[in-house]
């Protein structure tokens, strides 16, 4: 028995499926998730001693890899100064004072500790903004835990037996409506029968927790005029998308200014971290200034706040983007050539799937090829030990850091390679 089993067999006595995030649990690859001791660079080590190339990077956080020197330096500096305050301090102030300056369309912003908790926050601000009770999402996007985004979301639903969550209170749900990605016929009706009752639309603007599904200019173009015209407030979910394809996020890539915005994973430096932003008058709702309350005991933790900065100024200049489509697109070229795989890649944001896909591009989760996710878990084991560390399941993304080097985008193409070949 390896140490990894050993240590499930523990965990699985203490942790609901023996894990804290489910998709961690290996359940849509079968077998006994890898236990991790931590990581440098582009590697992980696992506790019998194994590195492996990491291409999960903590899910996207990681965008320049493990164990960064300056944000390391940033983060020893802010324990050496005291790791929880509970205050008023200048390190959120600095974080939201460079994000703000370089980013027209975030005004005003609010540091809170996980994705799930910024849309959470930004839906309770467009209710009180418009008085309206309704929310818009899209089939295939994941917009965190909350009770009223947990419809056919993705991430971790998507391989549920169910493709909503138990325990869901029907007020939720019956003020959740939903609506096909890349089907602008399919949005007007939505908008003429409740665009009256919608609050908001919040979509991710590069669905990348159901595959990556990049939409078609013209569908956001058309959402934007819709919620423009009935009133309604436009977010766009950018926790993974922001500061990955680009520092401005999504919203730079599609020319297309949200009222409120919601950021995590990068703005963190690898620390929890969560924000939502937008125009000043809708974040001046926010208490103590407004009537929409939102609290946190650890929100803008000096910590995260100091290693987020680290990274974004390593970011800002543009030089890293630039290197990451660059390893991207060698990647993409190299997979391309490798038969029944289709790639679909946004900068360093990268999606495999096996199968016999009919069109250029996927853009919804219906036109996913029977049995993917079946034949992702068939060969991420082999991956596994010639080891290369992917997500393990078929729809997530795959993410590359600035420290991955063209080495490691070639042993992972001939990894792929080698390993399709033999299903």
């Amino acid at each position: 028995m390896s140490r990894s089993e050993e240590l499930y067999a523990r965990a699985l006595r203490v942790a609901p499926g023996g894990v804290h995030s489910p998709v961690r649990a290996f359940k849509g690859v079968g077998g006994t998730p890898v236990f991790m001791t931590g990581g440098s660079q582009a590697r992980l080590r696992d506790v019998d001693g194994r590195e492996y190339l990491d291409f999960c990077m903590a899910f996207g956080p990681l965008i320049l890899g493990h164990g960064n020197a300056q944000v390391r330096e940033a983060v020893v500096a802010a324990l050496d100064r005291g790791w929880s305050l509970g205050t008023a301090e200048p390190y959120s102030l600095e974080l939201g004072e460079f994000i703000c300056s370089r980013i027209p369309w975030v005004q005003n912003l609010r540091f809170v500790n996980s994705g799930t908790e910024a849309v959470m926050s930004a839906l309770r601000v467009a209710r009180g903004a418009t008085g309206r009770s309704k929310i818009l999402k899209f089939e295939g996007c994941y917009h965190g835990h909350a009770d009223a985004m947990l419809l056919r979301a993705g991430s971790g639903l998507a391989e549920a037996a169910l493709p909503d969550s138990a325990g869901l209170g029907a007020e939720a749900v019956r003020e959740t409506v939903v609506a096909p990605l890349d089907d602008e016929a399919a949005l007007a009706a939505v908008f003429a029968q409740h665009g009256k009752e919608i609050a908001a639309a919040i979509i991710e603007p590069l669905p990348a927790n159901y595959g990556l599904l990049p939409q078609r200019q013209a569908f956001l173009e058309t959402l934007a005029r819709l919620t423009r015209q009935h009133g309604a407030l436009l977010i766009f979910d950018e926790v993974i998308s922001g500061f990955r394809v680009g520092f401005q996020g999504y919203c730079a890539v599609a020319g297309i200014e949200p009222d409120l915005v919601t950021y995590g994973k990068i703005i963190g430096g690898g620390f929890p971290v969560g924000a939502y932003g937008g125009r000043r008058e809708l974040m001046q709702q926010v208490a103590p200034v407004g009537p929409v309350y939102q609290a946190g005991t650890l929100s803008a933790n000096p910590v995260a706040m100091c290693a987020g900065l680290a990274a974004l100024r390593q970011l800002a200049d543009g030089s890293l983007y630039a290197q990451l489509e660059a390893r991207g697109a060698r990647l993409e070229r190299a997979l391309r050539g490798v038969p029944k795989l289709h790639v679909q890649r946004v900068g360093s944001v990268f999606w495999m799937c096996l199968g016999e896909v009919t069109q250029d591009v996927i853009r919804t989760p219906k036109q996913f090829p029977a049995g993917c996710a079946q034949r992702y878990a068939s060969m991420y084991h082999p991956l596994l030990a010639r080891g290369i560390y992917l997500a393990p399941s078929g729809f997530e993304v795959g993410f590359l850091s600035a420290a991955h080097s063209d080495a490691d985008i070639d042993q992972l193409a001939e990894a792929v390679a080698a390993t399709v070949a033999k299903l």
